[in-house]
């Protein structure tokens, strides 16, 4: 026996499958190691979905805002960016940007029979535009281009509903820069052509933002031929942060040239769903802990079980160590089929959740994500390999540390003792 022990490589791990066996014949060591499968398994596949979906809203919401914004924008706050297609000329010198448009932004109020809002409006050159934002592929209705001097205007699906508008109608906008005349003070007031609706797949640009010709908003701004800044597209998102740094010292000269990006720009919301992102980690990989801390209990009882089979193993010539392997590998068995079961779960429903999440709407008839609060109405997902190898890494972290103490006493157990009342 000692020799036929000796002789079979990993014979640890052979008796470990043996002892982890679910039709044991001690029923209720079989109930808590299947228990602690099913733990490891729902933990580690509720971990995958939840960063997956927190991943996929990060990334849709990343998109859906460079969709209607830019990557860089540069700007002179509370001055009149003049000169500007010298400035233009600058920036296209860096063969990482690959587009750059003028515009003009203000607030106003839109109105349309009884009902008003309050609305930025931006003025920009519609074919430059394509250059720096996706918006001409978001037209709902009607058309995207317009021409100067037509005073027509793009509105969000919205807003439009909001409103009550569709292609055709006329809509007024009410500047908040007034005009002086021998009558006195006058609101800016001028009536547009809807030319099209977009739909962005966001509430705040859909119900708050209009674009119109960048001549017709200097000419209803009395800009002359100034204009609110300059957006810049890039090649690579990645190199954001390079690429406003260069920027920054191109225009180094000019003190009142501001350079912005769009991780500035909504550096509270991105912040606040990585924060989100580290504490769901962190609660639901207790869950993990919970489950994996199971196999304590499985693997007491499961030496108390098995002295009898210690003691013998031992009087043949089994060393403490070997004994300890039997035990961990047990524990490492019994965490690896968790861990493997939770992953294909996880990857598997992550996948699939846009699916799945209509699906279970419509038979309890709710909405989980209403497009009026939240910026997404509809549950993204995305999976990343890192983060499935850091949660399998962690299950089969865990349910080894939780192996460790059953498997000390184990090589602890006397053979004398134990065989005493066999």
């Amino acid at each position: 026996m000692t020799k036929l022990l000796k002789n079979k490589k990993f014979y640890e791990f052979w008796i470990a499958l043996r002892y982890t066996n679910l039709k044991n014949t001690n029923q209720f060591i079989s109930f808590i190691s299947l228990t602690s499968i099913i733990g490891i398994t729902l933990g580690v596949m509720a971990l995958i979905i939840v960063l997956s979906v927190m991943n996929g809203f990060q990334s849709e919401l990343k998109s859906r805002i460079l969709s209607v914004t830019s990557h860089i924008e540069i700007t002179k706050p509370g001055r009149d960016f003049n000169n500007w297609e010298k400035s233009k000329k600058l920036i296209n010198n860096n063969s990482e940007i690959i587009g750059v448009a003028p515009y003009v932004q203000d607030q106003v109020m839109i109105s349309f029979g009884n009902r008003n809002r309050g609305a930025i409006v931006r003025g920009i050159i519609s074919e430059t535009e394509k250059n720096v934002s996706d918006i001409n592929t978001k037209i709902k209705s009607g058309k995207y281009s317009f021409a100067p001097g037509d005073y027509e205007i793009l509105i969000g699906v919205d807003l439009a509903r909001f409103l009550g508008v569709s292609v055709g109608d006329k809509v007024a906008l009410i500047s908040s820069k007034s005009n002086f005349s021998a009558a006195g003070i006058m609101p800016r007031i001028k009536r547009f052509n809807v030319k099209g609706i977009f739909d962005s797949g966001m509430y705040e640009y859909d119900a708050g933002l209009v674009f119109i010709n960048l001549e017709d908003s200097q000419r209803f701004f009395k800009k002359n031929k100034s204009i609110s800044g300059l957006r810049v597209e890039l090649k690579d998102i990645e190199d954001t942060e390079k690429i406003a740094n260069y920027l920054k010292k191109t225009f180094s000269d000019d003190p009142f040239i501001y350079v912005s990006d769009w991780r500035i720009r909504h550096a509270n919301l991105f912040s606040a769903i990585e924060l989100e992102k580290k504490v769901m980690f962190i609660i639901l990989t207790l869950i993990i802990a919970v489950a994996a801390f199971n196999i304590v209990s499985t693997l007491v009882m499961g030496v108390t079980e098995k002295r009898s089979d210690i003691a013998i193993l031992k009087t043949i010539g089994v060393s403490q160590k070997s004994i300890m392997l039997i035990f961990i590998s047990q524990g490492f068995i019994i965490g690896t089929l968790g861990t493997f079961l939770g992953i294909i779960f996880g990857v598997t429903i992550s996948l699939n959740i846009d699916t799945i999440v209509p699906f279970i709407e419509s038979i309890f008839n709710t909405e989980f994500l209403a497009k009026d609060i939240y910026y997404i109405s509809q549950v993204p997902s995305k999976v990343m390999i890192i983060d499935v190898y850091r949660i399998g890494l962690m299950g089969l972290i865990l349910s080894l540390l939780a192996a460790i103490y059953p498997s000390y006493k184990a090589s602890k157990v006397e053979p004398a003792q134990a065989l005493k009342y066999e």
